[in-house]
């Protein structure tokens, strides 16, 4: 086995309080940028952490943040088939989303200083100093959600967020539905869930490092989306991590390899996971053998 069970035991851990502070700094500035816009200040925005420093299953090789800055008077909408926005009693809204985008970037260059943010083509990068970490800031519309419930009711819908990159692409997510699943998880693994993802974040970045896997496909999102996957029983049945480890590469190799993934969604229950992604079932797949043989659990 490459790793001793006392290097997955050590995995587990959430960051440290140094690190967590830094973070809490960056949010809390990120706030106050906002806050001390004059276009932003009177607009009903939200400021929330994402991804895996929102998720708690970020390692130390990930301590940047993930910041949405989410604007809810202003929203985008999917409707049930057949329905559209003057059935809810809503208006077009003369903002543009690059509007939006560009009043959120002039607030972080005024609090941060322009050197210190990138515009990047999904959101805006704020590079770390000694008292802030690096910051991927996401400006977004509110995303409601009517479709999935198929509701007709203007207050009735699933919240997500909804932005469009520089490139031109529309991008949809489900962030708090993300979080509250992967705390429903957590908790029904006696906490061993966001453990056992740690731990195989740790492995996937030594695996880039080491050059055995595509960092660019697989990603540490990618990696938190399959572990979700392994059942709760297999999370919580074994006495070490060497073979928890073990039997989640098993059955997630065998459920890809057998076609009982195709219906498989991200932690957030709201979009698919092989449909329209950067990476592929076999991508997946290929990762997942090439881990097994990586950790010595084939010899």
């Amino acid at each position: 086995m490459k790793y001793s069970e006392q290097t997955l035991q050590s995995w587990t851990a959430p960051l440290s309080d140094s690190e967590e502070k830094r973070a809490e700094n960056t949010i809390n500035m990120i706030r106050s940028a906002i806050d001390g816009s004059d276009e932003l200040k009177t607009m009903d925005i939200e400021v929330f952490t994402q991804g895996s420093f929102a998720n708690n299953t970020n390692v130390r090789t990930e301590s940047d943040v993930d910041v949405c800055v989410m604007l809810k008077d202003t929203f985008h909408s999917i409707y049930p088939d057949g329905k559209k926005r003057e059935d809810y009693g809503f208006t077009a809204s003369e903002l543009t989303f690059y509007q939006y985008r560009d009043m959120v970037k002039q607030a972080l260059q005024s609090k941060f200083k322009s050197e210190y943010v990138e515009d990047g083509n999904k959101s805006l990068k704020i590079h770390e100093n000694t008292y802030h970490v690096d910051a991927d800031v996401v400006p977004a519309f509110l995303l409601r959600n009517y479709y999935y419930w198929g509701s007709t009711d203007p207050n009735r819908y699933i919240e997500g967020t909804w932005f469009m990159s520089k490139d031109g692409k529309e991008v949809k997510n489900y962030p708090k539905r993300h979080k509250l699943n992967g705390i429903n998880k957590n908790n029904n693994t006696n906490y061993r869930y966001k453990k056992l993802v740690r731990i195989m974040k740790h492995i996937k970045n030594n695996m880039v490092d080491d050059g055995k896997t595509d960092g660019d496909k697989i990603t540490s999102f990618l990696v938190e989306c399959l572990v979700y996957k392994v059942p709760d029983s297999t999370i919580t049945g074994y006495s070490t991590w060497t073979e928890t480890v073990k039997q989640a590469i098993i059955f997630l190799y065998n459920a890809i390899n057998d076609g009982k993934h195709t219906d498989w969604c991200e932690v957030s229950d709201m979009l698919y996971l092989f449909k329209g992604r950067k990476w592929t079932d076999q991508d997946a797949k290929q990762w997942l053998y090439d881990a097994w043989n990586y950790l010595g659990y084939g010899q």
